[in-house]
């Protein structure tokens, strides 16, 4: 983990949020949640932090391909499960794959950092409402 810049009042609020939900927000989600903290913070800021945040280590910022990222409190290495129905994303609850880095270290001569798996699917849900309509 990189070392982290200094913990102001927004970037307080900003993890506050980020490691008491479960939901993977937007920036634009985590702004409106501040808001009701900091009612003058602006969307520039809390995307500013977001970012240090980010490179620091303290938060983890997950790109689907979308037009926005969604944020994760939970640093720690995990996987996560996106619903292609309404959205979601959870976290899965499984122990982190660390002898795939090696075999791919080993085949391809590569020096591997980290890596990222993600499921896609239809989460219990959106099953549900679907067996009910």
């Amino acid at each position: 983990m990189a070392a982290t810049t200094r913990m102001t009042r927004q970037k307080k609020v900003i993890i506050d949020i980020l490691k008491n939900t479960k939901n993977h927000p937007t920036a634009d989600w985590i702004y409106e949640q501040a808001r009701r903290i900091i009612p003058d913070i602006s969307l520039g800021t809390v995307y500013r932090n977001l970012r240090q945040l980010t490179q620091s280590g303290e938060i983890l910022e997950l790109n689907y391909g979308s037009s926005y990222s969604r944020f994760d409190g939970n640093p720690v290495p995990h996987y996560h499960f996106v619903c292609e129905n309404c959205g979601r994303v959870y976290d899965v609850d499984m122990p982190v794959l660390e002898k795939i880095e090696k075999e791919v270290e080993k085949k391809m001569g590569f020096s591997v950092k980290n890596h990222r798996l993600e499921f896609y699917g239809v989460c219990s849900d959106c099953q549900q409402k679907v067996r009910v309509d």
